[in-house]
């Protein structure tokens, strides 16, 4: 006991200035020193720790929790496809699928807008080699390079206004393939005048031999990084060791059920809430318009939650496929407390290139940061209208609007909306934001293609007869 007496008492003026999570509780096991007690494991059974759901508890295990979510969710909804099964019976249909990818009369306009990209590819390695070789000054390749990318932004869009046969979808993966082309070949000609400008200046400072850096200026090279999942250019990517069949596999299925799985969402779900309205979006009463909306939150962000997935999955398929060792693609947006911190994490590399090409730029050319960063938030919200209003040829600004309402939300709320709560904001901004005024986009395309095919005129009894005989 004496020895008990005087432990607590050299020990009272630590627990004293020392807070409730940093004590340590005192058990029996740690006062017997000398002797062990037969019962010491059992004297001392509690400690100071919190609840495993408190905000101060580090417990990161909720995959159960995200798996009777998921569940959940799934068995609320199913009634709508129950409801639309028994309304409209079985709507999934593959063919419809491809009628929306294949033109008319097999024309494949968008097939051949595809592969005339190759031709802006070419250009801008013709250029960087006639600049490694001094057949051009910097200056005058620099401003071929430009009206080489403004060539290559006017031309699909010039291809979608005027080519009436091509389908829904090959317009949209004509855009974007056209855009994703455009940003690489920003990103390949910058960078190889920053390496340009790297080794002239060792040359002036050292007497270090130039080496040859045509080796880089190759067709192998060149398209390596077009296809590589990636926007920024560099000399040398990162690559693993070899391509692991195993995992390639995994991520082909992945596609494969996920393209699947939306295709039962848009069309045993969404396309039976557009036929019951024959209106179009904008000529709805509020009451409506806000019904309509609300009936569709739900499958909208589901679709989006799986095109997040089915992009997940087809940059991871292609950086095996290539070997790619940067697979950082995206951060933990699900947790962002911001809509800043999602749009960061977001896309990484969309982010990456704006941060490099855009941003710096701006902010070399004495632009406030936070200008900066404005800018090149209303340069993706231009774009994302752009990469759905151009296929759908119907220009609304809703997309663009309401990421600038988002971006409102961010400056003026976010200091209210803090911890937790900020991240339920975000995930609200997320089921009302830009997705569900894509649906509506699609809402009204599909209300004008209706339409236009009920409003057709049918054979004349004549024609019919000739077409018989």
């Amino acid at each position: 006991m004496a020895a008990m007496r005087k432990r607590f008492s050299s020990s009272s003026v630590e627990e004293d200035s020392a807070s409730l999570h940093d004590s340590a509780p005192i058990c029996a096991s740690d006062l017997t020193s000398e002797e062990e007690h037969p019962y010491a494991s059992l004297l001392c059974c509690h400690s100071v720790q919190d609840s495993l759901l408190s905000s101060n508890s580090s417990f990161t295990g909720y995959r159960g929790i995200l798996n009777w979510i998921i569940i959940l969710l799934v068995l609320t909804h199913a009634h709508l496809f129950l409801e639309n099964f028994i309304q409209y019976g079985f709507l999934i249909d593959v063919q419809k699928v491809w009628g929306h990818l294949i033109e008319d009369n097999c024309n494949w306009s968008s097939v051949v807008l595809i592969l005339a990209a190759n031709m802006f590819a070419l250009v801008a390695l013709l250029l960087e080699s006639s600049q490694e070789k001094a057949m051009l000054s910097a200056t005058n390749t620099h401003r071929l390079h430009l009206t080489n990318l403004g060539l290559l932004v006017l031309f699909p869009a010039a291809v979608l206004m005027c080519e009436p046969t091509m389908s829904t979808g090959g317009a949209f993966l004509s855009l974007l393939f056209y855009t994703v082309l455009g940003m690489k070949l920003y990103s390949y000609q910058e960078t190889n005048r920053w390496y340009r400008l790297a080794h002239l200046g060792k040359d002036q400072n050292g007497p270090e031999p130039q080496k040859d850096h045509n080796e880089h200026l190759t067709f192998r090279d060149l398209y390596y990084f077009l296809l590589a999942p990636t926007l920024c250019y560099q000399r040398g990517f990162p690559r693993t060791p070899k391509v692991r069949i195993n995992k390639l596999l995994h991520r082909l299925l992945e596609m494969v059920v996920v393209v699947q799985i939306m295709v039962g969402i848009v069309q045993q779900w969404i396309e039976p809430m557009f036929r019951r309205s024959e209106i179009s979006f904008s000529s709805m009463a509020i009451t409506t318009r806000v019904e309509h909306l609300v009936g569709l939150v739900a499958p909208t962000h589901f679709l989006w939650l799986l095109f997040f997935f089915l992009s997940h999955s087809y940059l991871n398929f292609c950086a095996e496929l290539l070997r790619f060792g940067d697979r950082h693609f995206y951060g933990d947006w699900w947790n962002a407390r911001t809509l800043i911190a999602f749009w960061k994490n977001w896309n990484i590399p969309f982010q990456k290139w704006c941060h490099r090409h855009i941003y710096i730029w701006l902010v070399e050319r004495n632009v406030s940061p936070s200008h900066a960063e404005l800018l090149v938030f209303l340069m993706s919200a231009a774009l994302c209208e752009c990469m759905i209003a151009l296929p759908l040829h119907s220009c609304r600004l809703w997309i663009f609007l309401l990421m600038v309402f988002e971006l409102l939300v961010a400056v003026f709320l976010g200091d209210y909306f803090q911890g937790n709560y900020g991240n339920g904001l975000v995930w609200l901004l997320l089921l009302l934001g830009p997705p569900l005024a894509v649906t509506t986009y699609f809402h009204d395309h599909y209300i004008r293609l209706h339409l236009i095919h009920h409003h057709r005129p049918s054979p004349s009894p004549l024609t019919s007869d000739r077409r018989v005989h």
